[in-house]
């Protein structure tokens, strides 16, 4: 099941998407399905009638990880973490499929991440693996945006990743996914420039989760990132940028300085 977050004329709603491409349509839901479950209302939209925005806002964080892939890992010089190297960012990061991202006046050094972006759909601590399953509601897609000078100046990664439009999500939720081997690719400007898969992540989905689990409450619509390929390179204005996850789909971002 797909789920996207759209606007029409009013507030944003979410609604399950149907269709073959070019004949989508989205069928309303009543209220926020993280809380109040899939209910259909019987309102459909066309796809191409609507606005997508990001198919969540995550109501207390988003959760980082960091040199997940050996090969981005080895491209950036640094060794492979003995355990999951966490970095946190704030909610206001978010933006969704089709937005424009000013990139930051502070860094002259951004460059883009493509990855598999996990949703959490229920509250939940100190998750066994076997169990993570449960706890998760969906997968998206997420451009990890980076200000590389940033990131190797300042102590933490709070400001090289967490600035405001740093963390496209979209274009929509998918609920069921197998992520053992997912293709993650990156298309700078029509030319691909990431192709990899979560095969190769050194921590899978479910160690991740049930890792992350033991240091924080994840509460419904949290989000993890999981690190991307290796073929990371720098975002100049009017650039274009899709991330591509396979079983998902295509995140379209536009940068501008």
């Amino acid at each position: 099941m797909r789920i996207a977050r759209f606007v029409t004329d009013a507030e944003p709603a979410y609604g399950i998407l149907s269709g073959e491409p070019g004949e989508e349509t989205l069928t309303q839901l009543i209220g926020d399905p993280f809380y109040q479950g899939i209910q259909q209302s019987g309102q459909t939209h066309k796809l191409e009638d609507v606005r997508l925005v990001a198919p969540i806002i995550p109501r207390s964080k988003i959760v980082g990880v960091g040199r997940n892939y050996a090969d981005h890992a080895k491209e950036m010089g640094n060794e492979l973490p003995t355990s999951p190297l966490l970095f946190l960012i704030p909610n206001t990061a978010v933006v969704g499929p089709q937005e424009p991202v000013t990139l930051p006046s502070f860094s002259e050094e951004v460059s883009y991440e493509a990855e598999l972006a996990v949703v959490i759909g229920r509250i939940c601590k100190d998750v066994p693996i076997e169990r993570v399953d449960e706890v998760i509601f969906g997968y998206t897609v997420s451009n990890d945006v980076t200000a590389r000078d940033a990131q190797r100046t300042d102590n933490q990664w709070a400001r090289a990743k967490g600035f405001d439009g740093s963390s496209p999500l979209g274009p929509w939720i998918e609920t069921e996914l197998d992520t053992d081997d997912l293709r993650v690719t990156g298309r700078l400007n029509g030319s691909t420039v990431q192709d990899g898969t979560t095969a190769d992540m050194v921590f899978g989905v479910r160690e991740l989760v049930s890792y992350i689990s033991q240091a924080f409450t994840l509460l419904p619509g949290d989000v993890i990132l999981t690190g991307t390929p290796a073929g990371v390179g720098l975002l100049s204005d009017g650039d274009r940028f899709e991330a591509e996850v396979e079983g998902i789909g295509t995140l379209t971002n536009f940068f501008r300085r």
